[in-house]
Order: structure tokens, then C-alpha cells, then sequence
């Protein structure tokens, strides 16, 4: 019995391997190379796959999805001669599984290879500055050469990146000094257009606070002056309604005497012509008033006695006759 359990149990683990080896589980975005016999039979794709025991056998395993593959600084010489060191990142993707297994060795090192040959025929062609301001159309380059000759590998080449371009150092010191000098340049520049803005700005509000403080002086002058204007009108109509005598003006002609004399500037007096007829009429009525107060200008009385005489001489007159 014993020699029969172990037959068995060799049969078992044998039925189990065949088992695993008959059914291959690829996953999603991958492909799997068979070959039978050491010869292509067909390639895997994503899912549950069925395959010859012990007859069929899996190459290789690629996976499908997009790659991403930086590569080392390369030295490139420009047209300039100079060396400048220039880092390369390649997007590609597997298309054809059976081309990029059996069309070349490894498509990666290939890449590499093509890509640091084709920088170099693309870079010996351009100088150091055209170099450093057309990253653009050496992707552009770089990418066209590398998907046509990778087409026929099963590789498509999506993008090329230039990570960094770096000159030699004695380059970068006179390019850093460039650079300096066209920021502080530029500095300047900018300096003097704010200084230059800064004064205009000025000068406009400067000008436009003397329009306002001038329009502002102009109202408040008019203002002023119809205020005036209005008040001598009110004073003239209150004086023409009151209807004053000679003896009233007169009076007021002497009140504004002492204003005019205040001040001790006043060296000067200029006497309106008004004021002498004022005076006039002001000393017939002191005159008047004098008549009927006993002992004032006895000139006065006796004039008036005078013509009381010849007054009483006219009236005798027609009774004489």
C-alpha cells in the first residue's frame, strides 16, 4: 500500500503544476510573449489564458502602459564648440509586444543610445544661445527621429524633455554677469519711469488743487460780492424808505470820521467831497439852533436884528402914507 499512496501523491502534485502552468492570468495593461518549442506562438493579452503544459512557455511579460525613463547628463558639443551637459526624459510606450521582444535586444538601451546620438547631430548644428532658447524645436526634433526609428520596435516615443542645459562654468559666470547687468539695467529703467510717473501724477494734482482753490476763491469773491451788493441794496432801500433830511446825513457823514481815522498806518486822509456838504448843511442847523439860544454867534443876532429892523421899516411904510 505504501508504494501506491506515494504514486498517488506524485500524480496529485504533478495534476496540480500542470494546472498552474495551463492557466496564465494577465493583468490589465499587459502582454504576455508564448512560444513553443522556443518558437512564437501567439501573445497573451489581459485576462484568464489557457496554454500547453510543459509544451508552451512564457517569453517575457511587457507591460503596456506609458513609461517614463530619465537618462544621464550627456556631453554635446555646440557649433561654437563648447560643451554643455544636457538631461534627457523619454515618454514612450509598448504598441507591439512581439516586435519589442524579438526586434531588438532591449528597446530601453536602444533608446538611450538613439536619443544620445540624435541630441548630439541636432546640438552640433546650433550654437550655445540658439541652444539655450529653443528647447522646443529640439523636443520637436528629438521626438520625430526617435518615433520614426522606434516605429519598427513596437515603441511609440510620445515625448522628449530636455530636463536641464548647463553650460560650462566660465559660460555661466559671463552669462550670470549678463544677466545682472540687464536686471539692474532694467532696474533703472524702471526706477526712472516711476520717478517720471510719480512727477506727473504730481504736477496733475498739483494743477487740478490750484483750479479748485482758484474756482473756489472766484464763487467765494462772487459770493462775497453779491453778499456786499446785496447789503448796500438793503441799506440804500431802508435809507430811500426812512427818507432822511440834510441834518441826518450830516450827522452820519461826521460818525464815519473817526473810523476812517483809525489805524496807525493811516498818514493820508482823502476826504469825499459829500463830507464838505455835510459839514455846510450841519453848521446852518448848529446855526439855527444857535439863534434861539441866548449868547450863541452874536454875529448871528445882530444880523437877524438888522433885518428885524428893515422888516419893520417895510411894514411902517403904508401906514406913513
Amino acid at each position: 500500500m505504501q508504494p501506491i499512496i506515494i504514486v498517488l501523491i506524485i500524480l496529485v502534485v504533478l495534476v496540480f503544476i500542470a494546472l498552474i502552468k495551463t492557466i496564465q492570468v494577465i493583468p490589465q495593461a499587459s502582454a504576455a510573449i508564448v512560444e513553443r518549442f522556443g518558437r512564437y506562438t501567439r501573445t497573451l493579452n489581459a485576462g484568464l489564458n489557457i496554454v500547453v503544459p510543459f509544451i508552451d512557455s512564457i517569453r517575457n511579460r511587457i507591460d503596456l502602459r506609458e513609461q517614463v525613463v530619465p537618462f544621464p547628463p550627456q556631453p554635446v558639443i555646440t557649433q561654437d564648440n563648447l560643451v554643455v551637459n544636457i538631461d534627457t526624459v523619454i515618454y514612450y510606450q509598448v504598441t507591439d509586444a512581439r516586435a519589442a521582444t524579438y526586434e531588438v535586444a532591449s528597446y530601453i538601451q536602444a533608446i538611450e543610445q538613439l536619443t544620445v546620438t540624435t541630441l548630439r547631430n541636432i546640438i552640433g548644428g546650433m550654437d550655445l544661445e540658439r541652444t539655450l532658447t529653443s528647447r522646443e524645436e529640439i523636443n520637436a526634433a528629438l521626438r520625430g527621429v526617435l518615433d520614426e526609428a522606434t516605429g519598427k520596435w513596437g515603441i511609440r516615443v510620445n515625448r522628449v524633455e530636455l530636463k536641464a542645459i548647463e553650460p560650462p562654468t566660465s559660460i555661466q559666470d559671463s552669462m550670470e554677469k549678463q544677466m545682472r547687468a540687464d536686471r539692474d539695467k532694467r532696474a533703472a529703467i524702471l526706477q526712472a519711469e516711476g520717478v517720471r510717473q510719480s512727477e506727473i501724477l504730481r504736477a496733475e494734482g498739483e494743477k487740478q488743487s490750484a483750479i479748485l482753490r482758484a474756482e473756489g476763491e472766484a464763487k467765494a469773491a462772487a459770493l462775497r460780492a453779491e453778499g456786499e451788493a446785496q447789503a448796500i441794496r438793503t441799506v440804500f432801500e431802508s435809507i430811500h424808505a426812512g427818507d432822511p433830511d440834510q441834518k441826518l446825513l450830516s450827522y452820519q457823514y461826521l460818525q464815519m470820521l473817526p473810523k476812517i481815522a483809525e489805524g496807525d498806518a493811516n498818514k493820508l486822509w482823502i476826504v469825499p467831497s459829500e463830507i464838505g456838504d455835510a459839514l455846510k448843511g450841519l453848521s446852518g442847523a448848529f446855526g439855527n439852533l444857535g439863534g434861539g439860544m441866548p449868547g450863541f454867534n452874536t454875529g448871528n443876532q445882530g444880523n437877524t436884528g438888522n433885518q428885524g429892523n428893515g422888516a419893520a421899516e417895510r411894514r411902517e411904510s403904508p401906514t406913513v402914507d
